[in-house]
């Protein structure tokens, strides 16, 4: 990876895609050209049958620290528009996702972990909505998401203020999931994909369309579970004692 200059670089190893926002000189501040490059950069490792989950994270010590605020400096920027269409391709990617956070999580930086499953961060971390710093309206649909990872209060909060909180006050407040002592993130997010990718795919699909409020697609999930062995390969493998080989592909759920 090129560390001068502003990415997303990406690699997959043991079925984990990992995507890195890299922007040494802001603090991995997105530019317009990273918000365009994401969503097809997440179709691509969409379509890899390899792919089982992904990683979001930053490079070094931060994870982002938000929209490149050059980008914003033009009233007819389309850069947060660029942001939305991101965060949405994030939240539709048809795998379970999970942002791992060390140092700032800022602006941006924050409406991308909030578009993953779930998040992960080190002691130190700090997040923060900052669009009441600048007089800038923040979308409608990353407002909701955020609501419904914290809650009305802890939402408004952030987004009335603009001011940072620290990683245990988030964890409180159902912004992150798991809190990591200093050093332990990397080893806790490679074991916790492990997992992630031991479990049935066809359940973790199915879990996301649901989550979505897709529930009338609760029969065809059913009957792919049947009718590809997964659902039977699951109890055998219960009784037996043994780690499961679910037979459930993507190109096989319609």
């Amino acid at each position: 990876m090129d560390r001068t200059r502003a990415q997303l670089a990406h690699s997959v190893a043991d079925g984990v895609a990992t995507v890195v926002i890299s922007n040494p000189a802001k603090r991995n501040a997105m530019t317009a050209a990273m918000w365009q490059a994401l969503p097809a950069l997440l179709d691509g490792l969409a379509a890899d049958p390899q792919v089982r989950a992904l990683v979001l994270t930053g490079a070094g010590d931060t994870f982002c620290a938000g929209a490149d605020i050059g980008s914003l400096k033009d009233p007819d920027s389309r850069a947060q528009g660029y942001a939305v269409v991101a965060e949405n391709a994030l939240a539709a990617f048809p795998r379970p996702t999970l942002a791992a956070v060390r140092g700032y999580c800022v602006g941006g930086g924050s409406q991308l972990a909030a578009a993953c499953d779930l998040r992960f961060a080190e002691e130190g971390a700090s997040f923060g909505v900052t669009p009441a710093k600048l007089g800038i309206v923040y979308p409608a649909s990353s407002t909701r998401r955020l609501i419904d990872l914290m809650g009305p209060s802890a939402a408004k909060y952030l987004l009335f203020s603009g001011e940072l909180i620290g990683a245990e006050r988030a964890l409180r407040t159902g912004l992150i999931d798991e809190l990591l002592p200093a050093g332990a993130l990397a080893d806790r997010v490679r074991e916790f994909t492990a997992v992630l990718t031991s479990r049935s795919l066809l359940t973790q699909t199915a879990v996301k369309e649901f989550a979505d409020g897709r529930g009338e697609r609760q029969a065809h999930w059913r009957g792919c579970a049947e009718s590809s062995g997964e659902t039977a390969e699951g109890v055998a493998a219960f009784l037996e004692r043994r780690p499961p080989r679910f037979p459930w592909t993507p190109d096989a759920k319609d």
